[in-house]
């Protein structure tokens, strides 16, 4: 497998608390950060190993700052998961860690599919292809899932787009949603309601049933935004109706 770069020790040591009886939370820092949610990433990458393999382990779930572990209490005790934390996170410091998955995800910008993008061109004082070309350039990582099945939080937004989410949220969004709030920007996997800004709309499916994994996106995962027209947008939804065309990612990291 390929890898990237050892992250560093975390400093200070993170904090172990307990977050009910099934749960441990393990705190890295009091900031969301690229640099804290790699440590997250890679704790996380070392505990799903010990997790196929530990009995009474039942979840590890990273965040952006932050990781739960969940178990049994009546197979392995607190103590016995607060130790293989502690192992894990001495295991973790000076290791590499593998290359993130990266995907060019497709999206439609403005009209139906994006009915603030013109507002939020004027907010900025920019045109809505600039606005376009601002949201497309970066390499966004993926924080975290959560929210909603599949809801993929991505850190990396350009600061000029930086923009307070709505005074007024709104009922419902559609799938495929992008939108951006406040420093983030994100990709919607179902209907829902949002208080974000909608720019634009991806085809792609990011949460479906029809798949062992309904989940597209994990966190660690980098996103790279691609503008279609509407009718490539049309073209690469009607595609997603066949199970077999799900999106694939690169494996590698483009240099």
């Amino acid at each position: 497998m390929m890898t990237a770069a050892p992250i560093s020790t975390p400093s200070p040591v993170p904090r172990i608390v307990p977050a009910g009886d099934r749960t441990l939370l393990i705190e890295f820092a009091d900031r969301i950060d690229a640099d804290t949610n790699a440590q997250v990433l890679a704790l996380a990458d070392k505990l799903r190993s010990a997790l196929r393999k530990t009995r009474g382990l039942s979840s590890v779930v990273p965040a952006y700052r932050s990781l739960a572990v969940g178990f049994d209490p009546l197979l392995i005790g607190h103590g016995a998961v607060r130790d293989l934390i502690a192992r894990s996170l001495d295991a973790c410091a000076g290791a590499p860690m593998p290359v993130p998955r990266r995907w060019e995800v497709p999206v439609c910008y403005g009209g139906d599919h994006g009915m603030d993008l013109q507002a939020l061109a004027d907010l900025h004082q920019l045109a809505p292809a600039q606005l376009i070309a601002r949201h497309t350039a970066p390499v966004y990582r993926v924080y975290m899932v959560g929210f909603l099945p599949g809801f993929a939080y991505l850190g990396g937004l350009d600061p000029l787009l930086h923009t307070p989410r709505r005074a007024m949220p709104r009922a419902h969004t559609p799938a495929g949603s992008v939108n951006i709030g406040g420093q983030q920007t994100a990709i919607a996997s179902v209907p829902g309601p949002s208080g974000w800004h909608l720019i634009g709309r991806t085809p792609w499916r990011s949460f479906d049933l029809r798949h062992a994994q309904p989940f597209l996106f994990e966190a660690g995962d980098e996103v790279v935004f691609t503008p279609i027209d509407a009718d490539a947008f049309e073209h690469l939804a009607a595609q997603q109706d066949d199970p077999a065309s799900r999106p694939q990612p690169q494996r590698e990291v483009r240099l």
